[in-house]
């Protein structure tokens, strides 16, 4: 699984795939590989390692071609090797294809294809599909894909083709994303957009089940029933430039940047009067659907189940409804109880999370209303979804996520209060203050961000160190959580985040003479008994940077550094301000250190699979 580009037109493929390729480098990868459909042979080019690799290797005698398909491959069945990348073949040369996704029954369908007279080389999953597509051959390739998919279990986005069929490719796909560019006399395919835009704005989104036959002049949908469907395209409004740098180092940095302007985005048309009233009929919520809601739950993965701890206990403290908080990849398997009147909220930066997506179905089955908070329009979730909010903070590149999180975390405070508003859970005065404090929330994150130059220091000393330890008290412990995730995620330091009341019960074993220790103390109700954590640590030799409120100076003769974030009107926004310098803080480690950091090691940036 990573990412997929494909090519048919009057251009040679391979300068195309190759630009495209690139573009999907932000997604994290350990293999690439190319296919191209020449006058007399379908050639291949792999290799282990980066697109520039793979560009050594083909030299300037690149292959000759109109059509062809890359991949770049996040390895899940095999080790990242040459033999394992994609594109993967048939017994003969003349059957290949790429795919992202996981065949959960490729034992047993290379079994069978083995007592069939099949020779597989690789240890992938994947070309068990080139076999199958080889072995139901009978002159069309179209069919003999749709035939092949309906034997596999598991999900797919694929691009599949065959020397003698020069003028076409095949695609399909199943609970992973895949669209088709359309760019008059060529056509683009691709599982992300980002390799489709510098070409075209008008994309076709495949559905669940759908393949399609593409050549240079004509684009064919077909359902699962292989009938024909007739589909508009789709408009693309997204600036290409906003996938580019833009004179920064890395990505992220850039993101962490744009996050004032992400915010001003997602509260546009929401935050009306200067945050005196909120708008959120996009969402199409019945007066008695809201009033009903008697329970709420919260899937996300990752940086995404971080926010929604947040919203937990935003929901809980403003609306006094209960509010549980999963995991994704568990919420299955502990069989949820699931009563009337509840909302789910799932919550997805791709919108394309494959633990996400599954809980999401799960919820819908047994007739549960969901919202879906994600930044993708056209990406599963927001398609399966009963009701989504869209974050709107653009493209994000890099694979530790800022922008997205962020706006995220915003989303939750406006579905709140507006939750609240609907419900009349909060005086007109007080919800009109706290509409007021959120749309001044772009500016206060602007002047942290003007402050920026107060973080490489710290991280100067952090990045000497393998362990570190995030502390933090009620909302406090779930930002902990974040810039502990932030942290290792890209500069490779085992972060380790702890609700601070809990170093008693095992933690502070692990405090030794200077080991740094981030403490999160902005919570002024908690204040105190987070001071006396912070001594704890400080008593047995641990280095402690804290970030702490305006007005909490007292703190400064108790810690080795301190950075002050501006006050709100009210302590429950301040979650949103203080990720701001702790993803300053992983940035410029990772940095010290020299570390990739838009591109780390084993993680991508789509969890495409479970």
């Amino acid at each position: 699984m990573c990412g997929i580009i494909g090519y048919i037109g009057g251009k040679q493929a391979y300068p195309i795939l190759i630009e495209g390729l690139h573009k999907l480098e932000y997604k994290g990868y350990d293999s690439a590989g190319i296919a191209v459909q020449g006058p007399d042979s379908l050639k291949i080019i792999k290799t282990k390692g980066k697109v520039s690799h793979l560009e050594e290797k083909a030299g300037e005698g690149f292959p000759v071609g109109f059509a062809g398909f890359g991949h770049l491959r996040w390895a899940t069945h095999g080790a990242p090797s040459e033999i394992n990348a994609h594109p993967q073949k048939a017994c003969s040369d003349d059957f290949a294809l790429v795919h992202n996704g996981i065949i959960e029954n490729y034992l047993s369908l290379r079994r069978w294809l083995e007592s069939e007279g099949h020779r597989f080389v690789s240890e992938t999953d994947t070309e068990v599909i080139a076999h199958l597509i080889e072995h139901y051959y009978r002159g069309d390739l179209l069919e003999s894909v749709q035939e092949a998919i309906k034997k596999v279990t598991g999900s797919f986005a694929l691009i599949a083709g065959y020397r003698d069929e020069k003028d076409r490719l095949v695609c399909a796909r199943k609970d992973l994303p895949l669209m088709i560019g359309l760019g008059g006399e060529e056509n683009f395919i691709s599982s992300d957009l980002a390799a489709l835009l510098p070409h075209t704005r008008k994309i076709h989104i495949l559905e669940d089940g759908e393949t399609a036959l593409v050549t240079a002049s004509a684009v064919k949908i077909y359902n699962t029933d292989c009938t024909v469907l007739q589909r508009k395209a789709q408009e693309i409004t997204w600036d290409v430039t906003s996938a580019e740098k833009g004179g920064y180092e890395h990505f992220m940095r850039k993101e962490i940047m744009e996050q004032p302007q992400a915010l001003r985005e997602t509260m546009r048309g929401r935050l009306l009067e200067g945050g005196r009233k909120i708008n959120l009929a996009e969402l199409d919520f019945a007066p008695e659907e809201i009033e009903k809601i008697s329970k709420i739950f919260i899937v996300a993965c990752g940086t995404a189940y971080h926010a929604g701890l947040v919203g937990k206990y935003l929901l809980e403290k403003i609306l006094r409804i209960p509010v549980e908080v999963d995991v994704a990849s568990e919420f299955r398997y502990r069989d949820p109880l699931l009563c009337a009147d509840t909302l789910v909220i799932v919550i997805s930066q791709s919108g394309e999370t494959a633990d996400t997506l599954a809980a999401l179905r799960l919820a819908r089955e047994r007739g549960q209303q969901v919202l879906a908070i994600t930044n993708v329009v056209g990406s599963s979730v927001a398609r399966e979804a009963d009701k989504v909010f869209f974050t709107w903070a653009g493209p994000e590149i890099a694979v530790a996520s800022t922008k997205a999180y962020l706006t995220q975390l915003f989303s939750l405070y406006l579905l709140t209060f507006y939750l609240a508003q609907e419900r009349g859970a909060m005086e007109q005065i007080e919800l009109q203050k706290a509409g007021e404090a959120l749309y001044n929330l772009p500016d206060q994150v602007e002047e942290i961000l003007n402050r920026e130059k107060e973080i490489p220091g710290i991280a100067s000393y952090l990045s000497r160190w393998e362990s570190a330890f995030f502390i933090g008290r009620n909302l406090d412990f779930a930002v902990a959580l974040e810039g502990a995730l932030k942290l290792k995620e890209i500069s490779y330091i085992h972060a380790e985040a702890y609700a601070a009341g809990e170093l008693k019960h095992g933690a502070l074993a692990l405090i030794v003479e200077g080991i740094p220790v981030v403490a999160l103390a902005i919570q002024e109700t908690v204040l105190e008994k987070s001071l006396s954590n912070i001594k704890e640590i400080k008593a047995r030799g641990g280095y402690v940077f804290c970030f702490a409120r305006e007005g909490m100076e007292a703190l400064a003769s108790e810690v080795d550094s301190i950075f002050y974030l501006p006050s709100t009107l009210d302590d429950i926004f301040l979650p949103m301000l203080a990720v701001i310098p702790l993803q300053f803080l992983a940035y410029y480690t990772a940095v010290a250190r020299g570390c990739p950091v838009d591109n780390p090691r084993n993680l991508t940036k789509s969890v495409t699979v479970e």
